[in-house]
């Protein structure tokens, strides 16, 4: 055996090398049950890898349902799947439909309509598929997805057993299965972005944060309200306060930009949306009302009651403790930029996509919330000793009502045997749509719409100065745009008039063409 070297009792490079690697390995033996328990809880990772899972495919079959039995529509699931087809082609992004008035069969871009690049990350799943079927999954996985951060946040706060309870009742919440009943919509991506916001906001990592609300910024031209309320949230929270002040100021200043400088750019108008007459015809004037007129603003924001119901199962869903939390304020300038709406009905309900916006932050903030009235007690209460139950209570009670709550929300259609049958005319739909040639440009009704999207240039069958060659109608049901069924009847006569011949007709569905 040839003897080590003599260095005077001194080790080389190497030699210390391969003695801090024995001593590193031998820590990490002697404590690798500890590490893996601390950061990489792997019996946890499974079920909750199994719970989002099954969400995932809940969320998916709602959608892909809804599809597949002519209830999605041209808006919003077309004018997103030819906006992020485009993207697959490395395309100006934008869609057929917008603005179709004016621009009938050209690609308008979607920039002028709303600032949403974040969508173009489901971009590349339109090589495996060509078809809005991409979409319906890609936002159930997203809105599962955020289960993972919640439930470790959730682990940190309450503990295991409480995590698991507060994660199920996300993954249950209505606001959830409304959207993903709804075909698809750029906040798919909100709610794992807030979720993992304050997981890395409690693990205190202050570039994660910022990299986060960054991608915020992108989902779409309003969230700057978000990132501003998130702002002003961290004024409350030491050594946070220079970025609290920092993003206060910045979220409104993207708006402004996004809204007035960047869509105006595109060919849009920053007024487009502006549902807010009631209080004022411009920001200035609306700002002006909450300052001289408070009692007209709160009148507005309770009115008509749908709002108050709307945000009353918002916040009873956590037990209304995300208002014991400064996190609140994240959420609240996009809550009352709803509820101080006076034109846009669709705005205030349950219905639609808007809550998915938000109800992961109100389950993060009830997360503070919860935790905050803890500490309240103990310190109020000497006696009081820190206990689970208050949190396993408090969980407990969360999920009994996010289970309650599925009988009045679209994720009970999953348990009906009836809902997935097709409605009775799919055949004659299906027949009518077998006549639009690949690759035409067709008018159609908004529901046969998302079925002819992967094939054909689709835009909503409307009266327009311009007429597309192919035109889809529906005599028998009532159409978006159309006051009436003898109106519709009598725009497929006009068309009869004026050159397009009848190809097929049955049960109220017509396909005319004019060459």
């Amino acid at each position: 055996m040839t003897a080590p070297p003599d260095n005077g009792g001194k080790l080389d490079s190497q030699q210390t090398a391969r003695c801090y690697a024995i001593s590193v390995a031998s820590i990490l033996g002697r404590h690798r049950h500890a590490i893996r328990r601390r950061y990489f809880p792997v019996k946890d990772s499974y079920w909750v890898g199994l719970l989002t899972l099954i969400a995932s495919i809940a969320y998916s079959l709602l959608g892909l349902v809804e599809l597949a039995t002519f209830r999605a529509g041209i808006y919003d699931l077309v004018i997103f799947d030819q906006t992020i087809r485009q993207y697959s082609r490395f395309s100006i992004p934008g869609s057929y439909v917008k603005d179709q008035w004016n621009h009938l069969g050209q690609i308008v871009p979607i920039f002028g309509d709303h600032f949403s690049p974040i969508i173009a990350l489901l971009a590349p799943f339109y090589w495996i598929h060509n078809g809005p079927e991409v979409l319906v999954i890609g936002q159930a996985v997203l809105f599962a997805a955020a289960g993972f951060p919640i439930f470790t946040l959730a682990n940190r706060i309450v503990g295991r057993i409480p995590a698991y309870l507060v994660a199920i009742a996300y993954l249950l919440s209505w606001p959830l299965a409304q959207a993903a009943a709804f075909g698809f919509h750029e906040f798919a991506f909100m709610p794992l972005l807030t979720a993992f916001l304050f997981e890395r906001l409690y693990a205190d990592r202050k570039v994660a944060v910022l990299l986060i609300l960054g991608a915020v910024l992108l989902v779409k031209e309003d969230m700057g309200f978000f990132v501003g309320g998130f702002g002003l949230a961290l004024l409350f929270k030491q050594d946070w306060r220079r970025i609290g002040a920092f993003l206060a100021v910045a979220g409104p200043i993207c708006v402004f930009v996004l809204s007035q400088v960047v869509i105006p750019f595109f060919g849009g108008s920053g007024m487009r949306y502006w549902y807010y007459t009631g209080v004022g015809s411009s920001p200035g004037q609306v700002l002006k009302t909450l300052l001289t007129d408070p009692i007209l603003v709160l009148t507005t924001l309770g009115t008509p009651t749908t709002k108050l119901i709307t945000i009353f199962l918002l916040l009873v869903s956590w037990i209304f403790l995300s208002l014991w939390s400064p996190y609140f304020l994240a959420v609240a300038p996009l809550l009352l930029a709803r509820m101080l709406a006076t034109d846009q009905p669709g705005w205030w309900g349950t219905d639609y996509h808007y809550n998915s916006a938000i109800v992961a932050a109100l389950v993060c903030a009830s997360l503070d919330g919860i935790s905050r009235l803890d500490r309240t007690i103990r310190k109020r209460f000497s006696e009081y000793a820190r206990s689970q139950s208050i949190f396993r209570a408090w969980a407990a009670l969360c999920l009994f009502i996010a289970i309650a709550s599925i009988p009045g929300f679209s994720l009970r259609d999953l348990f009906d045997s009836q809902w997935y049958s097709s409605p009775p005319r799919a055949a004659s739909a299906e027949a009518a749509l077998a006549v639009v040639p690949d690759g035409a440009l067709v008018e159609s009704p908004n529901a046969l719409g998302p079925r002819l999207s992967s094939r054909a240039k689709v835009v909503l069958w409307r009266k327009m100065p311009q007429r597309a060659p192919w035109v889809v109608a529906d005599v028998a049901a009532p159409q978006l745009i159309f006051k009436s069924l003898a109106e519709q009847r009598e725009d497929v006569l006009w068309l009869q008039q004026h050159g397009y011949r009848t190809l097929f007709i049955r049960e109220g569905f017509i396909v005319l063409h004019r060459s």
